[in-house]
């Protein structure tokens, strides 16, 4: 009988490529207006709450609305915030999903000359099911991030 995989088996990684510097990157993901621009998974999605405590410890909370209302949210804590390349943080499912998902996302930004490349880092699902939807939803997301940058 196999035995099921364990948890830290279940990685997301995702390699992006910006045009732009490290600090105008790690600036997309905390200032809560440039975050509110772009993180949603497509163009037909808002942001509408973005509420950020950028310290060790300090918590987060982005709702995204579909266009039928239909809200999405996510919330977490910050483990590590090293400006311009690293944030660590937990992600969450609040009030908007039947089950919490609890997970770790790690961002690092690294110089690539006039260039930024990112590597996001996904860990802790339980399946590869979780995984993949994640997948989805930051392949989005890193889209909008790409035409906001």
């Amino acid at each position: 009988m196999a035995q099921p995989q364990a948890k830290q088996d279940y990685v997301l990684e995702i390699r992006r490529t910006f045009n732009t510097t490290r600090e105008t990157v790690f600036r997309a993901w905390t200032d809560p207006q440039a975050l509110s621009a772009w993180f949603a998974p497509s163009d037909a999605m808002t942001t509408p709450v973005v509420e950020i405590d950028l310290r060790v410890g300090g918590a987060y909370r982005i709702e995204m609305q579909e266009p039928d209302g239909k809200r999405h949210c996510v919330a977490g804590v910050y483990r590590e915030v090293k400006e311009p390349e690293r944030l660590v943080f937990t992600w969450s499912g609040t009030g908007c999903t039947a089950e919490p998902l609890d997970t770790l996302v790690t961002v690092e930004l690294f110089a690539r000359g006039t260039q930024t490349e990112m590597v996001l880092t996904h860990e802790g699902f339980s399946n590869a099911q979780d995984r993949d939807a994640h997948d989805q939803g930051w392949t989005g997301c890193l889209a909008q991030l790409a035409k906001h940058l």
